[in-house]
């Protein structure tokens, strides 16, 4: 049985602590004698957490044994933390067999030193700062999360809950990983490399009406012609113009906006549907399936017909 430790403290984020247990939770419903849950707190007190809800820890850190899996979650505790708690990990962390942390968690981990010379990732908001006040960590700010050697980070809040499915599927199995995601209707386990925004929430959105026009119109149409020159006309622009304007106000260019959309409705549709690699492949804008599987290998490390056998749920019944 592999126990599993989250560390508590006030200002924590209440789901970076109930995400992750309740998949491990799950796990050890589906399967008995997988895991073994504990929560604690420095001095075994109860912690209120940012959203205000009331955490009764199991026991004390003082009082626990050293676990498999130590998990750290974040929320706006880790601001200021109480310099005991960075000392308990300093003095703990490297004695459990799997380090976790959770959006700013990570920053926890760093502050005991236990990230330095890792390649690390945290909640996006926050990922500047921990790269400037940790500069011995290599900080990520893409994936959902990153995982080097026996410690693995996550993005924000709900990207917890994929890190620990990718784990109970390293634990036990793929069957067990995805009956805990039906269970919790988390329909499909993203992949730690996915980025932590769609391309819509990545790119800023444009303050001009026909750019505006533009971004829903590629989103809506990502197997039609999405050229610049094609865009540039329903913008009533020229193409000079709306390439400049376009990166102006979304931060990004035409084309890697138009790379990121058409990337994610070809994931959608190779997890949520049986539509061939070909059929998808002209769906999406790619043209060929060679095209698609030269996308899919350079962002997400892996060909379309791999993604899909990771990510598309079993067929029930």
């Amino acid at each position: 049985m592999r126990t599993v430790l989250i560390v508590l403290f006030d200002g924590v984020q209440s789901l970076d602590v109930t995400g992750p247990l309740e998949v491990f939770a799950g796990a050890e419903t589906y399967r008995g004698g997988s895991y073994r849950i504990r929560t604690a707190s420095l001095d075994g007190s109860p912690v209120r957490s940012s959203s205000g809800l009331v955490l009764v820890p199991d026991q004390a850190l003082a009082d626990t044994a050293a676990p498999h899996t130590l998990l750290v979650p974040g929320g706006s505790g880790t601001r200021r933390p109480d310099p005991r708690l960075i000392g308990w990990l300093r003095a703990h962390g490297p004695r459990a067999e799997r380090l976790v942390s959770v959006c700013t968690g990570a920053a926890l981990l760093a502050a005991a030193g236990l990230l330095d010379g890792r390649r690390a990732t945290t909640h996006w908001a926050y990922c500047d700062s921990l790269a400037r006040d940790h500069p011995a960590v290599t900080v990520d700010p893409d994936p959902i999360y990153v995982r080097d050697g026996n410690v693995s980070t996550s993005a924000g809040v709900t990207s917890g809950i994929d890190l620990a499915l990718a784990l109970v599927e390293e634990d036990l199995d793929r069957d067990a990983a995805l009956t805990v995601a039906r269970h919790l209707v988390v329909f499909l386990r993203r992949p730690g490399n996915q980025a932590q925004f769609s391309a819509q929430l990545a790119a800023q959105t444009a303050q001009r009406e026909p750019l505006r026009e533009v971004q829903h119109w590629i989103s809506e149409h990502p197997g039609d012609d999405l050229s610049v020159e094609s865009l540039a006309v329903r913008a009533r622009l020229s193409p000079r113009h709306f390439a400049r304007a376009f990166r102006t106000e979304t931060g990004t260019t035409p084309g890697r906006y138009v790379e990121r959309v058409r990337l994610e409705h070809a994931r959608r549709l190779l997890e949520d549907t049986t539509d061939g690699i070909e059929e998808v492949s002209r769906a999406c804008g790619y043209g060929t399936p060679e095209a698609m599987r030269r996308a899919f290998v350079k962002f997400l490390g892996s060909a379309p017909a791999e993604y899909r056998r990771r990510f598309r749920p079993a067929p029930t019944g």
